[in-house]
């Protein structure tokens, strides 16, 4: 085969062809930069980075290369784990091309990150999900109605055609029963209407299960320049093609035990660019989804429709800058009513795609979190799910493999264990809003996770110390009791990290004593302003606690000021700030009866702070104070 010919593959985007086409060439004659960067994108198409790197590699020891050719052998070697080597090129590539140094050295930042992550990984187990992978491409897992669903570019005895990208047969989605033993049986291919002669994949479920949501490819005969030409790797034309391969989002109904014919989506556009990757928010009033059509941020973005009421989708909304970046961002998942599971290559990560959180819904999003390692790796790795406990659940990844081809991951939350070792005490008031500490031996203590039914007893000893096995970032609630001292729960969520292996607590314990003043920390106010601070609002829920665990008591609420300003002046702010914090008790669902609000202005100082004398602003803070007094029991 000529060159000419092999380049006519590689146009196509048959790379899978135009490989051993390259690779024949190279053999028969002579190598050279043109054919030795053409071997090098060819497998950096096919996403074989340990190949794409050794070319690569060839193809920056010519002296006329492509500067281009550093970052794609930088992004190998960072595929392939090896973080420093792709950082020294990165470094080449920001001297090369100027204009590009901020994205190396972002980059760069990615290698030193996935270094620290590998050190101190996630307490998460992974493996190969069993009964469900083959030899070829496996990805895009979802559960329903006790199987999983997932994509698969399989043989099969209908496999009559094949993507000249992979060389691999169209993908199709396949269902997996679960069985009695809790394993996956046989994956079973669904068949018509859902998978069509090209491919189909990438399925989602709406809450009741009625529809089903999932990506189809159209080939478009175009002149547009830009498309994608597979439905999973959204790739930009170098020059105007005859015909382009776009991603459509199909909708299908459930008609009894099959699925009915499936409907485009609204908004699909193939004629100008790609919608793909469906998924629904967990109350179905929410479609997000990935595309490259014009207006966003990067080479995809995700997007959502809002239902409408007579149940059509509105026009879509970019989900904004906190989630798009000017790279891709891919495969999005909605795990819960607030919470959004993507992959990206944008945001700094360990190589290829890696999955990331974010908090919020539509267009507002907070917290966008790297899952780490090893939920996330040096490769591809996207579609999370997790199962009904939040603790497990399922990936794609193409870890581990020689030639680029994905797999499905089982995951599963790793819990810790370490010692919870704590002391109850008793704080004594001193003068001058100081205290001591005193132990409460005999108080008896209760361990319990929400729901639990029985709790684990124990009592302090003599110096009010006390131990309990615990696991961590589990959600525990710790009761400590005695009589003569009012009831307290505190909730705690151990981190019991391999190198720790204890976690140490104080509990503090009130006397039930009528008139006995009991000082919350934290509940200071600005100078001049009765507003809550917000981080007032937890001491306060613990307050709220405290009432909850003891609802036989009356209290009342004082609020001090400093001595600045007049007397009466005082009096009416230390007033409002004491009915501002006894409201916002009331808020928390505190019957109005058990609470008084005192407002005492600057009449108890609790240092020399007074009219007259130069304080510090910390000095006067201290006199800026909320106490609480019994009343009755």
């Amino acid at each position: 085969m000529s060159i000419k010919e092999a380049d006519a593959l590689f146009n196509r985007f048959q790379y899978a062809l135009a490989l051993p086409a390259y690779q024949k060439i190279v053999k028969d004659q002579n190598s050279n930069l043109y054919l030795t960067q053409r071997i090098a994108d060819c497998y950096r198409q096919l996403n074989n980075s340990k190949e794409a790197e050794q070319w690569y590699t060839r193809v920056i020891q010519f002296p006329d290369f492509d500067p281009e050719a550093l970052r794609y052998a930088a992004d190998a070697a960072r595929k392939n784990g090896k973080y420093d080597r792709a950082r020294q090129w990165y470094e080449q590539f920001a001297q090369r091309v100027p204009a590009h140094a901020n994205l190396a050295s972002q980059l760069a930042a990615g290698c030193d990150s996935a270094q620290q992550w590998l050190v101190k990984p996630e307490p998460y187990e992974l493996q190969k999900a069993e009964n469900i992978n083959s030899k070829n491409s496996d990805f895009s897992p979802a559960l329903f109605q006790n199987s999983l669903v997932f994509t698969s570019d399989r043989p099969t005895a209908k496999s009559k055609k094949v993507s000249g990208w992979t060389g691999n047969p169209y993908p199709k989605i396949y269902w997996a029963p679960k069985q009695i033993n809790g394993q996956f049986g046989t994956p079973i291919a669904l068949g018509s209407p859902i998978n069509n002669q090209y491919h189909n994949g990438s399925a989602a479920f709406s809450p009741d299960g009625q529809t089903l949501y999932f990506t189809r490819i159209n080939q478009v005969k175009t002149e547009i320049k830009n498309g994608n030409t597979d439905p999973f790797s959204w790739v930009k034309f170098d020059a105007p093609k005859p015909t382009v391969n776009r991603l459509e989002i199909y909708i299908s109904q459930k008609q009894g035990e099959n699925w009915g014919e499936p409907k485009p989506f609204a908004h699909n556009k193939a004629s100008a660019y790609s919608v793909g990757h469906p998924a629904i928010s967990p109350d179905g009033d929410l479609l997000y989804f990935v595309s490259d059509m014009p207006g966003g941020f990067g080479d995809t973005d995700i997007y959502y429709c809002a239902r409408q009421v007579d149940g059509s989708w509105s026009k879509p909304v970019n989900a904004g800058k906190e989630i798009n970046t000017a790279g891709k961002e891919v495969f999005p998942v909605v795990a819960a009513p607030n919470k959004l599971y993507f992959s990206s290559e944008g945001h700094i990560g360990m190589g290829g795609l890696d999955i990331f959180s974010a908090e919020g819904k539509g267009a507002t999003w907070k917290n966008v979190k790297n899952l780490k390692y090893p939920l996330n790796s040096s490769a591809d790795d996207f579609g999370i799910v997790f199962d009904e406990t939040k603790e497990a659940g399922f990936l794609s990844s193409n870890r581990n493999s020689d030639n680029g081809t994905d797999d499905i991951y089982a995951f599963k939350r790793v819990r810790s264990p370490c010692l919870l070792a704590g002391r109850v005490i008793e704080r004594v008031l001193q003068t001058k809003g100081e205290f001591t500490e005193k132990p409460v031996a005999g108080a008896r203590l209760r361990l319990y996770l929400p729901g639990d039914t029985t709790a684990s007893n124990i009592y302090s000893d003599a110096q009010g110390n006390f131990t309990f096995p615990v696991k961590s970032g589990l959600a525990y609630a710790l009761q400590a009791s005695k009589e003569g001292y009012l009831v307290k729960t505190t909730d705690l969520t151990p981190d019991c990290p391999p190198e720790v292996d204890q976690v140490k607590l104080s509990v503090v314990l009130d006397r039930n004593t009528l008139n006995t003043t009991i000082i919350l920390e934290n509940i200071y106010y600005d100078f001049d302003k009765y507003d809550i601070r917000p981080e007032a609002k937890p001491e306060l829920d613990k307050l709220v606690r405290i009432l909850q665990d003891n609802p036989t008591i009356r209290i009342e609420l004082g609020s001090h000021t400093d001595s600045r300003q007049t007397g009466e002046y005082n009096k009416k702010l230390s007033q409002l700030r004491a009915e501002a914090a006894v409201n916002y008790i009331i808020s928390r669902g505190i019957d109005s009866s058990r609470l008084i609000a005192k407002g005492y202005g600057e009449t108890q100082l609790l240092n020399g702070c007074k009219d007259g004398v130069a304080c510090s602003e910390l000095e006067h803070q201290i006199n800026r104070r909320t106490e609480v007094k019994i009343l009755s029991r």
